[in-house]
C-alpha cells in the first residue's frame, strides 16, 4: 500500500501493520491475512479510527515514538510487537519486542501467538463486561422498583452498583461500556447507566481519588432516582410535554432528593446532586434556581454528564447527536454549563469511539 493511502474497512478484528520496508511489509500482511484480516500500511499514512486487535510496528525507534499518540485507543493497552532496530524499548504493558532481523518466522510465530492471546483476553473482557451491564441493569432497576414503591434503597447495591460501573469503564473504556449498555432497551435506566459511565471516565481523566471517584459515580446512579414516581407515560413521551406534564417533570429532583433524605443513609454531596442536577450557572435551571457558586462541583460534573447523554442517547423518536455535535450544543449554552470543566471534558468524551459513530 502506497503511503497516505487510507487502509481498507472491514467490519471484524484486524492487525494494523505499519512498515517502512515494503518488501517486508508485503510479505509479512500476506502471512498474516491467512490468520486476520490485516491492514498494512507505510509510515505516514492514515492511521485508523477503528482499533486494532494487535498492532505491529516495523520502524525505527524514532517514527515508532512519534505513533504513540496515534495509537492511543480507548481501553486497556493495545497488544504491540515492535521490531526493533537498535536498542530496545522501555518495557510497558502489552509490548513485545523482537530484533528487526530476526527470521520471518520467528516474527509470524510471535505475532499468531499474540494474535491468539488478545483474541482470548478480548472474549474474556467481552464476558465479563455483559456480566456487569447485566448486573448494573438488574440492580439500578432494582433501586427504581424499590423507590417507587416507597421501599427502602439496599445501600449494598448502590455500591455494588458503583463497583460494577467503575470496573468495567476501567477495563474496556466508555465505548465499549455504552455500547452494550445500547444493546438494551431499558429506558430510563439506560440513561442512568450511560450517565454513570460518563462520570466514571471523566473522574479518571481529572484524576480523582478513589474515595471521590465511587462518590462521584454513586451520585451519577442515584441522580434521576425521583423519576420512579413520575408516570412512565410522561417519561417515555416522545413529543413535547403539556405545561402540566412538565412541571410534574421538573419536580423529580425534589422527589429524589426528599426520598433519599427521608432514609437517612445517604451523603448530604449525593443527595445535593439528586437535588441540583439540572441547576444551571445562570440560574436558568431548575427546580430552585440556584446560580453560580451555589452550585458546587460534584453537581456541576454530572450536570455535564447528563447533558451529554441525553444528546448523544440513540432514542427511536430523534438521532443522537455526535459527541462533537453534543459538545457543540454544550459550549453554546451560553452561561448554563460550567465551560472550565467542559474543556476537560471534551477531550475526554472526543476519545470514545461509540460516540462518534
Amino acid at each position: 500500500m502506497a503511503p497516505g493511502t487510507a487502509p481498507r474497512l472491514t467490519d471484524g478484528p484486524f492487525v494494523l501493520l505499519i512498515s517502512d520496508r515494503p518488501t517486508e511489509r508485503a510479505a509479512l500482511e500476506r502471512a498474516i491475512a491467512l490468520v486476520m484480516d490485516c491492514r498494512s500500511m507505510a509510515a505516514g499514512g492514515t492511521i485508523p479510527s477503528t482499533r486494532p486487535h494487535l498492532v505491529v510496528l516495523d520502524l525505527p525507534p524514532a517514527r515508532a515514538a512519534d505513533l504513540d499518540a496515534a495509537l492511543s485507543y480507548p481501553g486497556p493497552p493495545l497488544p504491540r510487537l515492535h521490531l526493533v532496530r537498535g536498542d530496545p524499548a522501555p518495557a510497558a504493558p502489552q509490548l513485545r519486542q523482537l530484533p528487526a532481523a530476526a527470521p520471518r518466522q520467528v516474527v509470524l510465530a510471535t505475532v499468531f501467538a499474540m494474535i491468539e492471546e488478545a483474541s482470548r483476553t478480548s472474549a474474556l473482557r467481552k464476558r465479563r463486561l455483559m456480566e456487569r451491564v447485566t448486573g448494573a441493569t438488574a440492580i439500578v432497576t432494582d433501586l427504581f422498583d424499590s423507590a417507587a414503591l416507597g421501599a427502602r434503597l439496599q445501600q449494598d447495591d448502590v455500591e455494588r452498583g458503583t463497583e460494577l460501573v467503575l470496573a468495567a469503564v476501567s477495563e474496556v473504556g466508555i465505548s465499549t461500556w455504552l455500547a452494550e449498555v445500547w444493546r438494551h432497551d431499558i429506558g430510563v435506566y439506560q440513561h442512568t447507566l450511560g450517565v454513570a459511565g460518563h462520570a466514571a471516565t471523566f473522574g479518571t481523566k481529572i484524576g480523582l481519588s478513589r474515595t471521590d471517584h465511587r462518590l462521584l459515580v454513586r451520585s451519577a446512579l442515584l441522580h434521576d432516582i425521583g423519576k420512579s414516581r413520575i408516570p412512565v407515560e410522561i417519561l417515555n413521551k416522545p413529543g413535547r410535554l403539556t405545561p402540566e406534564e412538565l412541571r410534574l417533570m421538573q419536580r423529580h429532583p425534589d422527589i429524589g432528593a426528599d426520598m433519599l433524605r427521608a432514609q437517612g443513609a445517604f451523603e448530604a454531596t449525593v443527595i445535593d446532586v439528586v437535588q441540583h442536577h439540572h441547576e444551571r450557572i445562570d440560574g436558568k435551571g431548575y427546580p430552585h434556581g440556584l446560580a453560580g457558586s451555589a452550585i458546587n462541583d460534584l453537581v456541576r460534573i454530572v450536570a455535564l454528564c447528563d447533558v451529554f447523554s441525553a444528546l448523544t442517547e440513540r432514542r427511536t423518536y430523534r438521532p443522537s447527536a455526535t459527541a462533537a455535535e453534543a459538545l457543540a450544543i454544550m459550549r453554546d449554552s451560553g452561561g448554563q454549563l460550567d465551560q472550565d470543566l467542559l474543556r476537560v471534558f471534551a477531550p475526554a468524551m472526543l476519545g470514545s469511539e461509540a460516540l462518534t459513530a
